[in-house]
């Protein structure tokens, strides 16, 4: 078995299955948990910019989907499948991630109340 190649996680040798793309796609998963933890307290708010938010992650992820099938069909790789979708994951968190999208929770409660 020792035909020279380095081995890579799993056993897999490293030139076989891509080093690169193995990498590639463990950062895509850790940064897809970290978008799905900011979108499922999005979604625990229940409120209207919730609704907003369920329905945008639906439509992005037919695009996203559509896209990449896009891509395969006109022969891109795996790897830039992958850093597609890490284009797409990275966008979503730093929109995700802002700290206030809009107004403040106070100033909508003091509108309310002079209804």
């Amino acid at each position: 078995m020792s035909s020279g190649r380095s081995r890579g996680i799993f056993g897999f040798r490293r030139r076989a299955l891509g080093g690169e793309m193995i990498s590639s796609l463990m950062m895509l998963a850790l940064e897809a948990n970290g978008v799905i933890a900011l979108r499922m307290m999005k979604l625990m708010r229940g409120n209207r910019n919730a609704r907003r938010e369920a329905k945008l992650m639906v439509s992005e992820k037919i695009h996203a989907a559509s896209e990449a099938t896009a891509s395969l069909m006109a022969g891109a790789s795996g790897d830039q499948i992958v850093h597609r979708y890490r284009q797409h994951v990275a966008k979503n968190a730093k929109r995700l991630g802002r700290l206030r999208s809009g107004r403040s929770l106070v100033v909508k409660r003091t509108r309310r109340r002079w209804k």
